[in-house]
């Protein structure tokens, strides 16, 4: 009898396990790619746009299927100021200091995220503005309306976008966007993240990294203004005073 229940279970187990791999095997992935992982920032720099791509493997259905392209820029400690109005003088009167918000972040998406998966999933990978969320917050009262506020400027300065439907698919399985960089990123590492919904779930998903770095005259001035900031202090004094004087000179009235 022993040997007869082993002989039914052995079988069933790898059956279970066969069917697993087949259901993993089938099961969609993701494969993407971007134009350019380097951008160099020089004097005339302003603005570029890179593409994003990629082709889904072993499509199915696309009903439920989603795509969305998240690109973040290097994180940024940021100060928020609050400005009241006082006996007809504005002056700060609250702060709030954040530290691991991006210094860019833009969205691309196959339709509105709202409609692609439920709050607390997108949250859980840090998708779309409002689950944008601090490390560390220095602040005496509630953080929230400061972060809605530097929510709110980013979005002014071109730095945060969210533009649902602008995914191109080229067929069934390969898609496409534009990612605009503006003039005033922040040098560093970017990610550009590519995700793939099934029905509210991420199914799949790749992170590509990207560098914005300055070149040429720029780039000899930040990491001198950085690396030896008396010297370029110095420097700039130096220089301020000899343009004046060459204005003076070149300007001057005849007595």
């Amino acid at each position: 009898m022993t040997r007869v229940k082993y002989a039914l279970v052995l079988p069933s187990l790898l059956l279970a396990v066969t069917c697993g791999w087949s259901r993993a095997a089938r099961a969609e992935g993701l494969v993407s790619g971007i134009s350019q992982d380097i951008i160099q920032i020089t004097s005339s720099y302003t603005g570029t746009n890179i593409v994003v791509f990629g082709a889904i493997e072993r499509a199915q259905n696309a009903q439920g299927r989603n795509i969305v392209v998240v690109v973040r820029g290097p994180d940024e400690p940021m100060t928020v100021r609050r400005r009241e109005r006082i006996a007809g003088v504005w002056v700060n009167s609250d702060a709030a200091q954040f530290e691991g918000l991006p210094a860019y972040y833009y969205l691309a998406s196959t339709e509105p995220i709202a409609r692609i998966a439920p709050r607390e999933a997108l949250a859980r990978y840090g998708i779309g503005l409002q689950a944008l969320r601090p490390s560390v917050v220095g602040s005496h009262h509630d953080p929230e309306p400061f972060r809605q506020a530097a929510i709110r400027y980013h979005m002014r300065a071109g730095l945060y976008a969210e533009s649902p439907g602008s995914i191109d698919f080229l067929s069934e399985t390969l898609f496409r966007t534009r990612v605009p960089v503006p003039a005033g990123v922040t040098r560093g590492q970017y990610n550009v993240e590519v995700y793939l919904f099934r029905d509210g779930e991420v199914i799949s998903a790749q992170s590509t990294p990207m560098f914005v770095d300055a070149t040429g005259l720029e780039r000899r001035l930040f990491d001198m203004a950085h690396n030896a900031p008396l010297r370029y202090g110095l420097a700039c004094v130096f220089l301020s005073m000899l343009l004046g004087w060459i204005s003076s000179v070149l300007f001057r009235r005849p007595d």
